[in-house]
């Protein structure tokens, strides 16, 4: 069979060439189009050397398209996958520095919080019009598969304003699901999961193991265990007073609720630094920072090393490829999946996009009901979708006073910040992002002129509580194989160890 396939944001090394290796491991797509799609042409061009050489040395004759003309890679396209980054490294800096001034201290940033609504803004912008050239130009009914953070606003966007189906995906579910296995002392396989909840707050809401329910036993298997004890204190804290487990990080889910991280002599008490996903201030800023230095650096290296195999045994957990696989071959895939809610999860609102399990077939992708969730996670979750909605909403319509209430509804923001700093962040924030966000014009030149006007409230130089520095690429090269799997790993913290 031959159809289209087009990345865009293909200049991402750690997505796009697993995701690339799993579409070709299913032996009917040996002959599918495919097309690479990033504004940095330098980026791209590594990339897809590299990728070709892979597509080579697999013995299959797929030329990739490689273009910056973006209209031109999803022309025809049946299936588009979404990885960009919009605004790169240079805006995520910014996304983490400036709410620290204000005491807003982040690990991550990109899904929610501060940094996760103004990474919404620029993605949100960027992919209306993403979703205006899939609707000119590529195959009637393609599908977009979005990779791309803040997911559930993205996918939100794509869904009510871009006019494009779009279903969000993310590899968190997995992440979890290898955990509670771990602490049961089973193999992943053995363990049946039903995770519902939106994305980077879902709960495994029912754990099996041959039919028996092990949910009540999650909290002392955790508790118990030598490592996750250290490295998942804000999960199993979650856990004891909600009662399930929540498929994020330990700094992720930090982040996203206002208990753990608005007092700094308290954070250090919550997180670890055996891993930047355990709580680092930033973490995820730094490693991708080094993953990028590393990749340009050591690209010399990267093409004499083995070639990635496109077999099963090689395939990757991320869904992407299993959904074309199931919608191509009508063989049947279980996963779970970023859509709007419509009723599938019934005590979260309609319009809200949430995770959860669904089938893939010929017939499409399906979403069996999961009827109500417990009462305090379903509560969890709504503070988080209010603010996806303004954020959205805010994104879509330039509308600047959304986005502060946005601001002032997220937990962890409104936590730390009253109004008046809130609203002051927000002007420090547009007017230092204001090259990515042309839907903001007029509300960026009024909060310049207030910027420089003043009165300002005050500011602090603060670090956060936890910030570690930028590793050079010479101390990298001080473990060549933990530098590659940063660089190359769509997942950057499968290993997640307890400091020493």
């Amino acid at each position: 069979m031959s159809f289209k396939i087009a990345f865009i944001g293909a200049g991402s090394i750690g997505f796009t060439r697993g995701l690339l290796r799993d579409l070709l491991a299913v032996p009917e797509f040996g002959n599918i189009q495919v097309a690479f799609t990033d504004i940095n042409p330098h980026n791209l061009e590594m990339v897809t050397q590299l990728c070709q050489r892979d597509i080579r040395e697999n013995g299959l004759d797929i030329e990739i398209q490689s273009t910056t003309d973006r209209r031109e890679a999803v022309k025809d396209a049946r299936y588009i996958f979404c990885v960009v980054r919009v605004g790169g490294l240079e805006a995520f800096q910014l996304d983490v520095d400036i709410p620290l001034k204000y005491g807003v201290d982040q690990c991550v940033g990109d899904t929610l919080c501060a940094g996760g609504i103004m990474y919404g803004q620029r993605g949100i912008a960027a992919m209306l019009d993403i979703c205006r050239d899939i609707r000119e130009v590529a195959e009637p009914g393609c599908l977009l598969l979005n990779y791309a953070n803040p997911m559930a606003m993205m996918t939100w966007a794509c869904n009510k304003h871009g006019g494009v189906r779009t279903i969000g995906l993310c590899h968190g579910v997995q992440g979890g699901h290898r955990q509670i296995a771990k602490v049961l002392g089973l193999k992943q396989e053995e363990v049946d999961i039903v995770c519902a909840g939106i994305n980077h707050q879902t709960w495994y809401i029912q754990v099996k193991h041959k039919g028996r329910d092990l949910t009540g036993e999650l909290l002392q298997a955790f508790e118990n265990h030598p490592e996750y004890s250290k490295t998942e204190k804000v999960r199993i804290d979650m856990l004891r007073r909600f009662g399930y487990y929540s498929t994020e990080s330990n700094g992720h889910l930090s982040e996203y609720v206002p208990w753990y991280r608005k007092r700094p002599d308290e954070i250090k008490d919550w997180i670890d630094l055996g891993s930047w996903i355990n709580g680092e201030t930033g973490g995820y800023l730094r490693v991708c920072t080094e993953g990028r230095n590393w990749f340009e650096t050591d690209f010399p290296n990267w093409m004499k090393a083995p070639a990635m195999k496109y077999t099963p045994e090689a395939r990757g957990q991320e869904h992407g490829s299993y959904i074309i696989e199931g919608l191509e071959t009508g063989r049947v895939y279980r996963g779970h999946f970023n859509v709007v809610n419509n009723g599938v999860i019934s005590n979260l609102p309609d319009d809200a996009v949430i995770e959860a399990p669904g089938y893939v077939d010929r017939n499409g992708i399906n979403m069996p009901l999961v009827g109500d969730l417990p009462l305090g996670c379903a509560a969890v979750c709504n503070a988080s979708i209010s603010v996806q909605r303004l954020a959205v909403e805010a994104a879509v319509h330039g509308d600047d006073k959304l986005l502060r209430q946005a601001m002032m509804m997220d937990p962890l923001v409104g936590a730390v910040c009253n109004p008046k700093e809130i609203w002051q962040m927000v002007d420090e924030m547009l007017v230092a992002q204001a090259k990515w966000l042309p839907q903001y014009g007029a509300a960026i030149a009024e909060a310049r002129k207030r910027l420089e006007e003043g009165p300002l409230l005050p500011t602090r130089n603060y670090a956060g509580a936890a910030r570690l520095k930028v590793k050079t690429v010479e101390e990298m090269k001080l473990n060549r194989k933990k530098a590659n799997e940063i660089a190359g790993e769509a997942d950057k913290a499968q290993e997640r160890p307890a400091a020493r």
